[in-house]
C-alpha cells in the first residue's frame, strides 16, 4: 500500500521563507561590514593616544548584535590603560608552596607565603653540609677516593662520579655546591671525623647554633625526606653560608671541569639563572625530591638592595626558576627602598 505524502502549497502572492532569507543576507552583511570597520577605526584610534606613566592591558571588545543577525559583528582586541603604581602593588602570583623574601640587611620581609611551615628540602641540605665541613678544618686539598659506601639511595645513576673516582675535598664541595652531587656530599659526610652520622650530629648542633628551631637533618646529601626546615629557618642558612667565601665561589660557578681517568668531565650547574645577565647572585642552591617538589635559596642583588630569596615545593621543573623571576622583576619594578612587606 502507498503512502501519502502532504504537499504544502504556497499561497499566490506570498514569498517562501528561502526567498525571504536570500533578500536579507546582503543588507545584514554588509551593515556586518560598516560596524567591523567602524570598530576597526576606533582601535586604531586608541592605539594611537599616548600613555606615557601607564602599562597597557589587552582587553576584548564585543561589538553590538545586529537586529537579524545571529552573532556579535566582531570581538577586536584593544589597548586600555592600567596604572602602572597598581600593578607594581599587586604581589606576584608564585607556583612555589611556601616562600620568603627577605633584605639582607634590615630583615625586612618583602614577600612570603607560608613561611614557618615546615617542609622536605632537598638538597639545599647540603648547604649546611658545605658549612660544617668546613667548620672542621679539614684540609681542601686532601685526596679522597669514592667507594661503594658513597652510593646514594639513588644508585649511581645520573651522576658521572662512581666508585673509585679520586678527588680532592675542594672538588667535592664544589660538585656537591654547583651540580648538586649527591655522591660528593656522601663523601664530605663519610670523611668528616667520625663518620656520616658525626656529620649529620654536627649539621643539627650548627643549626640551633643558628636559631634554625624547626630544621631537622638526616642525612648529607638531602636525598632523605626527613630533612625538613621552614623558609624563615632557611633564610638563616642562607645568611650565615653566605659567610663562607668557598660556598659563594662553589655555588655561583656555572660549570667545572673533572680529571677523571684520561678524560676531563664537565659539570654542569643546576641553576640556570646564574648565567642570566639580569641576575647578580651570590649564592644559590636548588634542590629536587618527590617529598619537596623543586626548591631554590639565593641570595642576590636587586635594584641595590642584598635579597634573600626562599622558594620550596614549586609544581613543575621549571616553575621555581619562573617564581624566582617574577619576583625579581617586580622588584625592579617597585625600586630601590621601597616598602613591600607583603603575602601572596
Amino acid at each position: 500500500m502507498l503512502s501519502r505524502i502532504p504537499v504544502r502549497m504556497q499561497q499566490p502572492g506570498r514569498r517562501s521563507l528561502s526567498a525571504v532569507t536570500r533578500s536579507s543576507v546582503m543588507p545584514v552583511k554588509a551593515m556586518r561590514l560598516a560596524w567591523l570597520a567602524l570598530g576597526l577605526a576606533a582601535a586604531a584610534a586608541l592605539a594611537l593616544v599616548p600613555m606615557p606613566s601607564r602599562a597597557v592591558q589587552e582587553e576584548t571588545l564585543e561589538l553590538p548584535v545586529l537586529a537579524g543577525a545571529d552573532a556579535p559583528v566582531g570581538m577586536l582586541p584593544v589597548r586600555r590603560p592600567v596604572s602602572l603604581a597598581r600593578a607594581v602593588d599587586r604581589v606576584p602570583a608564585i607556583k612555589s608552596a611556601f616562600a620568603v623574601v627577605v633584605d639582607q640587611d634590615t630583615n625586612e620581609v618583602l614577600m612570603q607565603k607560608n613561611p614557618d611551615e615546615v617542609a622536605s628540602i632537598a638538597s639545599i641540605t647540603k648547604l649546611m653540609t658545605a658549612m660544617v665541613t668546613l667548620d672542621a678544618h679539614l684540609p681542601l686539598d686532601e685526596n679522597l677516593q669514592l667507594t661503594r659506601d658513597d652510593r646514594t639511595v639513588v644508585g649511581w645513576k645520573g651522576s658521572s662520579l662512581r666508585a673509585g673516582v679520586r678527588l680532592t675535598r675542594e672538588q667535592a664541595l664544589h660538585l656537591a655546591l654547583m651540580s648538586s652531587e649527591n655522591h660528593a656530599a656522601q663523601l664530605l659526610g663519610r670523611t668528616y671525623p667520625g663518620g656520616v652520622d658525626a656529620a649529620v650530629t654536627a649539621m643539627n648542633a650548627k643549626a640551633r647554633m643558628l636559631g634554625m628551631n624547626d630544621t631537622v637533618f638526616a642525612d648529607p646529601s638531602g636525598l632523605s625526606p626527613l630533612n625538613r626546615a621552614s623558609p624563615n629557618d632557611l633564610v638563616r642558612l642562607v645568611k650565615a653560608a653566605y659567610d663562607y667565601p668557598e660556598i659563594r665561589e662553589f655555588s655561583v660557578s656555572s660549570d667545572y671541569e673533572l680529571p677523571m681517568g684520561k678524560h676531563l668531565v664537565r659539570f654542569h650547574s643546576t641553576n640556570k639563572l646564574t648565567t642570566k645577565a639580569d641576575w647578580q647572585i651570590g649564592l644559590q642552591k636548588t634542590g629536587t625530591l618527590s617529598a619537596a617538589g623543586q626548591c631554590l635559596v639565593m641570595q642576590t642583588v636587586i635594584e641595590g638592595r642584598r635579597v634573600v630569596m626562599v622558594l620550596l615545593d614549586a609544581i613543575g621543573r621549571h616553575s621555581r626558576f619562573a617564581d624566582a623571576q617574577r619576583i625579581h622583576d617586580w622588584l625592579v619594578a617597585r625600586g630601590p627602598g621601597t616598602k613591600a612587606a607583603v603575602t601572596e
